[in-house]
């Protein structure tokens, strides 16, 4: 045993190498990258939130999920682990009209569309260009620009 990789019991605390490519291991390693310790809710919030890839879901629809999947979490816990995914930087917060939150695994440059009723679909970053941005105020700078175009579907006739 390596010293000062061991636990609080003496266990050895370093990555196992056979356990690469197990997606639990890989999700325990990528809170743990991030400054979160992966707790049982996390961990099992995580596997509901990245194991179908990248997607949009609000914290009401990860808590119908976890009560299918009979995880057991309350509804605060759900809101408290996707504050702090986001965070951590491991989901996109999408606030729609100030009342509905959606979060999004896809953390990279992106835009969306706004489907009533529906949900978000992805836009990716280069099929939209944003210019003439007036300057930030003083001793701000911008971090980001999202671009949310609201769409409806047609009724065929």
């Amino acid at each position: 045993m390596i010293r000062g990789a061991e636990g609080a019991a003496g266990e050895d605390k370093r990555p196992n190498p056979s356990l690469a490519g197990c997606p639990v291991h890989d999700l325990k390693e990528r809170l743990r990258s991030v400054g979160l310790r992966p707790t049982r809710q996390r961990v099992a919030l995580g596997w509901l939130l990245f194991g179908r890839g990248a997607r949009h879901l609000s914290a009401e629809t990860l808590y119908e999920e976890a009560q299918r999947a009979r995880v057991l979490v309350s509804l605060a816990t759900v809101y408290n682990t996707l504050n702090q995914f986001t965070q951590a930087g491991l989901l996109r917060e999408i606030a729609i009209d100030g009342n509905r939150t959606y979060f999004d695994t896809n953390v990279s440059d992106h835009h969306h569309f706004f489907v009533e009723g529906e949900g978000l679909l992805d836009i990716p970053a280069h099929d939209i260009e944003v210019s003439n941005l007036p300057p930030p105020p003083e001793g701000m700078t911008i971090e980001r620009v999202e671009v949310v175009i609201r769409v409806r579907r047609t009724t065929l006739s």
